[in-house]
């Protein structure tokens, strides 16, 4: 048996809650340690997203999350030989550098005599991350609102939604890096601007809470990202509003910082998911698109057979 860290996706932002909203999806990214290595040493295998290019320990997030990690807990870290099954899209906006932290941090603490619960491991996720809104859905799974003044966590896990409403995520094929998207963002926003965004926030998480679903295509627009970081990929400016035209769709947004999308929807799914793709492809862009359920367990940690068949193989780089 080896140790399998198993952490879903995640799509933040949602349209108002810059920064703040978030959701664990269930698309994952497996990181299994196959053996100890001497301290320093690193050997990985990457099968499916980031295959040969995350091979290389040196940079790599999830061994620099490992690292800071073990510092942080007091541990000495051996080194670690690594296959790391992905199915998170990089730099697509669906949280494969969160997926990357919350696995380092995870496997870190496996090394602990008495591992800690992962509500003790968060406040270090966001210190890594930077920002709350993917790491800790990643971390505690389902709908979450966060809130990090650089020190202090709060945060709040909000209830299920009906199981007939799922998340229809369309990945076009170009990529934004979360650097070149947070430059696109002016340094000031206007008092009127502000104002919109905190009740359209503060809507979206009082009808998530209450199910009052019909309320959310208003509560998820928003003023302070989406306007500048829809110009840094093709179809950015003219696919939000072409999938909120869709009947059955309940509210749409670039997923974190694009240049992914994604929808609530509650029937015609098919119809919310060929609207956002033929957008790109009207732009000369191929996307793919997936149907998620929102992963309400976060990540995992747990002991599993260490082969691998072709079908499971294939079961990870198809990302289903």
């Amino acid at each position: 048996m080896i140790l399998r860290v198993k952490v879903p996706a995640s799509s933040a932002n949602l349209g108002s809650g810059f920064d703040t909203l978030g959701m664990a999806l269930s698309l994952y990214n497996f990181y299994d340690l196959l053996s100890l290595l001497p301290s320093g040493s690193y050997e990985i295998e990457v099968i499916g997203e980031g295959e040969h290019e995350l091979e290389d320990p040196i940079g790599n997030l999830l061994i620099k999350s490992y690292e800071r990690a073990a510092g942080e807990l007091g541990i000495e870290a051996p080194g670690l030989k690594l296959r790391c099954l992905n199915a998170i899209p990089l730099r697509r906006g669906l949280g494969s550098s969160s997926s990357a932290v919350v696995g380092g941090v995870l496997l870190a603490n496996a090394m602990r005599d008495n591992p800690l619960d992962k509500d003790e491991l968060l406040a270090l996720m966001v210190a890594i991350e930077g920002h709350p809104d993917n790491v800790v859905p990643s971390c505690l799974g389902g709908m979450v609102v966060s809130s990090w003044d650089g020190r202090e966590l709060r945060y709040v896990k909000l209830p299920s939604p009906p199981r007939d409403i799922v998340v229809v995520v369309a990945v076009p094929n170009v990529e934004v890096s979360t650097s070149e998207a947070r430059q696109a963002l002016p340094e000031q926003v206007s008092l009127s601007d502000a104002i919109f965004n905190v009740s359209r926030v503060a809507l979206l998480a009082a009808s998530w809470a209450t199910g009052q679903w019909d309320h959310l295509p208003w509560a998820m627009e928003d003023r302070l990202h989406q306007q500048f970081r829809a110009r840094l990929f093709p179809g950015g400016e003219e696919i939000l509003e072409r999938v909120r035209s869709v009947p059955g769709c309940l509210g749409v947004a670039i997923s974190g910082s694009g240049p992914s999308v994604m929808a609530f929807a509650r029937g015609n799914v098919q119809e919310v998911a060929e609207a956002a793709c033929r957008t790109f492809m009207e732009k000369g862009v191929r996307s793919r698109f997936f149907v998620l359920d929102i992963d309400e367990n976060g990540a995992v940690v747990e002991y599993t057979e260490p082969s691998l068949d072709k079908e499971e193989i294939q079961h990870v780089k198809s990302g289903r």
